[in-house]
């Protein structure tokens, strides 16, 4: 699996499911891997994030993987909402019209599981304490269980967390809003519950959610314009049993806490996601209100939009232009997904002009046109990168259509498995297998006859079923043909994802 690297490996900060899914990418496209984590073990306190998006679990799904999440949470269609009011993901174009009701620790400990497999252990209780760059690679100094060190590998990854140390080294700017609320969460059980699964009250001192996540007990959450305590105590269940009381008259009998939090909603955004060899992602690049459960997608979409790009750059394939497009993708969506998380945090605040908003947006997400927008947007399956093109599926997730190879039946995602490029001819006439042997062994070149079924939009909409596409290793389609290929813009675009061809023949003829 594992190539000798000249470049030497890439150092990774972070073990959550940001870190964890980049490692598994990495290692996937033959890359060692040096993977730090600062806590102590995998232990953690409390379930954090607890929903799986439709393509979080699609990306998972393009790896062959998928069952293993599916297996450790119930499917839920009510578990999303924007700003508290529930959105309806049932007809969403996917394999996975619903939300995975899955906890981060779960999510940690089966991509823990999967990277040792894949050749990556976890360095515990070791952080990093600065680091300097140059044309060749990152020294990194970090602070590990036998004292300092400084590791040398050939780039750094930080994804650790919102309060980011590497983040701070580089001296990026983070601009964004300041919290205007202060919010406190609790895992808890109640004794006297609220009637409905997914509670949500707006009073004159502030707003509570309360949402059952199994039987028997409930995350809690109140916002207030201020916290009582200071800005670092830690949470007491007494303090969220107040808070509770002071919003809405009640603490339905709140008790046994397994987790208790505080969090504000503030919303900030790296300018930067790549400082020449430093590439941030997850938290260390964006934080928000964790209204829509976008965080821990968002971090592990950020790990499937890299992986295979600097997989690519350090195996000398591509050149170090791939990874400014991982800036360019990955920040539009992050800056998207803020204005949606500020705009459902308006909807959450206090008081009855909001409370009316709240009616009328409720009003709206009724209509069936108003809920496909959002939840295909809040899902992830509606990005489009930028610079792609004119046709409709350009920039966009491949729907994972049936085909058949071989004589047997299957699906494009089971394509994707081995995380390489796939160019796939659906015409049955092999036409563009010469026009890319210079790829040969980067790309997987497949032949088969399609379907007449047209593809399905995030947004419900249809396209014709095309003749040929090129679809990345993660899944979004870079390269499409209608009818007779254009091969002098497949050969363009195998050279900007894939590096130039083998026989150093000119990119276009």
């Amino acid at each position: 699996m594992c190539s000798d690297n000249p470049m030497g490996p890439v150092i990774v900060a972070g073990a959550g499911p940001t870190g964890l899914t980049l490692a598994a990418e990495l290692r996937r496209g033959g890359i060692e891997v040096i993977l730090l984590e600062r806590r102590p073990s995998r232990d953690m306190e409390g379930s954090r994030a607890a929903g799986m998006q439709p393509r979080t679990i699609e990306l998972l799904d393009q790896r062959g993987i998928a069952d293993r999440f599916l297996a450790a949470g119930p499917q839920v269609h009510d578990l999303g909402s924007f700003g508290g009011i529930i959105l309806d993901h049932s007809a969403l174009p996917t394999r996975f019209p619903y939300l995975l009701n899955i906890f981060q620790a779960d999510v940690e400990q089966i991509l823990e599981d999967m990277a040792a497999e894949l050749g990556v252990a976890v360095q515990w209780s070791t952080t990093v304490t600065g680091f300097d760059q140059d044309a060749t690679g990152v020294d990194v100094t970090v602070e590990g269980p036998h004292g300092p060190a400084t590791l040398r590998g050939s780039h750094l990854v930080a994804c650790d967390g919102g309060r980011s140390t590497i983040r701070k080294l580089t001296g990026v700017d983070f601009p964004g809003t300041d919290a205007t609320m202060a919010c406190l969460i609790g895992d808890v059980e109640l004794d006297d519950p609220p009637p409905r699964r997914l509670f949500l009250d707006r009073r004159e001192l502030g707003t509570i959610s309360a949402m059952q996540f199994r039987p028997g007990w409930y995350r809690v959450m109140t916002s207030e314009s201020q916290r009582r305590a200071a800005p670092d105590a830690p949470v007491t269940l007494e303090e969220l049993r107040a808070s509770t009381r002071r919003v809405v008259g009640t603490d339905f009998g709140m008790h046994s806490p397994r987790w208790l939090t505080h969090f504000g909603d503030a919303a900030r955004q790296v300018e930067r996601y790549r400082i020449g060899r430093v590439l941030l992602a997850g938290d260390a690049a964006h934080i928000h209100f964790p209204s829509g459960g976008q965080g821990m997608n968002m971090g592990m979409q950020d790990a499937f939009n890299l992986g295979w790009k600097l997989a690519a750059v350090v195996r000398g394939e591509a050149t170090d232009a791939l990874l400014d497009t991982y800036h360019d993708e990955r920040y539009a969506v992050g800056a998207a997904t803020l204005k949606m998380v500020r705009a459902q945090t308006v909807l959450l605040g206090p008081g009855v002009p909001i409370s009316e908003l709240h009616a009328v947006f409720t009003r709206l997400i009724g209509f069936n046109e108003v809920n496909t927008y959002l939840t295909a947007t809040l899902s992830g399956l509606d990005i489009r990168y930028p610079g792609a093109g004119a046709h409709p599926l350009l920039g966009r997730r491949v729907p994972d259509a049936d085909i058949g190879t071989g004589g047997e039946a299957t699906t494009i995602y089971r394509l994707l498995h081995p995380a390489k490029p796939v160019l796939l001819d659906l015409s049955g006439t092999a036409m563009l297998t010469d026009a890319v042997a210079g790829w040969a062994g980067r790309i997987t070149t497949i032949t088969t006859t399609g379907t007449t079924d047209p593809w399905m939009l995030a947004d419900g909409g249809t396209v014709a079923s095309p003749s040929a596409v090129l679809l990345r290793p993660d899944g979004y389609i870079a390269w499409i043909s209608d009818g007779a290929p254009d091969l002098a813009a497949l050969r363009n675009t195998l050279t900007t994802w894939c590096g130039a061809a083998a026989d150093h023949s000119p990119a276009v003829s």
